[in-house]
């Protein structure tokens, strides 16, 4: 029995040593990229190439203030959170959706992602929250996208753990100054206020064990579509994979298919 145990140990032990070994060089070039950042000089070129990259109103550049520090030890350990979700995730393009537990928040009820599918509509699902800056000054164009492809597609937005939470990696440029969740409650009163800006969405919450971030790779913030209990569409890691364009030209082809498929029916 002891050998079993002791044998368990070692395989999640080597696990772990290989989980860390193939994370490392990308976790080595995003840290030597946050301290290259603390230039102040490095940082505007950085942000201004960034800013040539994105001419879409929909994805507005990534603001950075120079008071924000961007090596610590609090940074280091959020991106290396979120390399570690992304590479571990179980959701994956053309595979089944996990179908993860939630939190309604009006209703504060649990649910199943794939409850809020309704019939044989996409469902987009945008993963954020109110401390990330990226995820807060894309949700008026978000928003846009909802009012116009409302009649077509479902839109879901799920609120999971702080991007930079007040007490962890502080970012000035967030609207909102919010410590990390203790507790279901205190991520259902972060999540409430986001439900004026996006009125025409379901809002929920991920449960305190993570397990919709986890499932999807979302932290810092994502975006998904899901049609017939699939991933039709896997946007990149925010901030700089984040993009509200990429929704757009996806929901905008799918229209154009309906209103074909609706045309060839008619002719037969």
């Amino acid at each position: 029995m002891m050998d079993d145990s002791g044998g368990v140990q070692m395989a999640k032990a080597l696990k772990h040593a290989a989980l860390c070994l193939m994370l490392l060089p990308r976790f080595l070039l995003a840290a030597i990229m946050l301290w290259l950042l603390d230039f102040l000089c490095i940082r505007k070129q950085v942000l201004l190439k960034m800013g040539e990259g994105q001419d879409s109103p929909d994805d507005p550049p990534v603001c950075v203030s120079d008071s924000n520090k961007m090596f610590t030890l609090e940074s280091l350990r959020a991106v290396w959170h979120g390399q570690k979700l992304d590479f571990l995730k179980s959701a994956h393009l053309g595979h089944p959706a996990p179908n993860t537990e939630v939190v309604l928040v009006q209703e504060r009820k649990q649910v199943r992602i794939l409850d809020c599918v309704k019939g044989k509509r996409p469902l987009i699902l945008n993963f954020g929250s109110c401390s990330c800056p990226p995820f807060m000054t894309r949700l008026a164009a978000f928003q846009r996208v909802v009012s116009q492809y409302a009649d077509i597609v479902d839109f879901l937005v799920v609120y999971i753990e702080e991007a930079h939470p007040s007490d962890g990696w502080v970012s000035s440029d967030a609207p909102y100054q919010i410590p990390k969740h203790r507790c279901l409650e205190d991520r259902l009163r972060a999540a409430q206020l986001m439900l004026t800006d996006v009125p025409e969405s379901n809002v929920v919450v991920d449960n305190m064990d993570n397990s919709c971030n986890a499932a999807y790779g979302a932290y810092f913030e994502r975006l998904y579509i899901v049609r017939d209990e699939k991933v039709v569409y896997q946007g990149g890691r925010g901030p700089e994979g984040y993009r509200i364009s990429e929704l757009r030209n996806w929901l905008e082809q799918y229209r154009n298919d309906l209103v074909n498929s609706q045309t060839a029916v008619l002719h037969v």
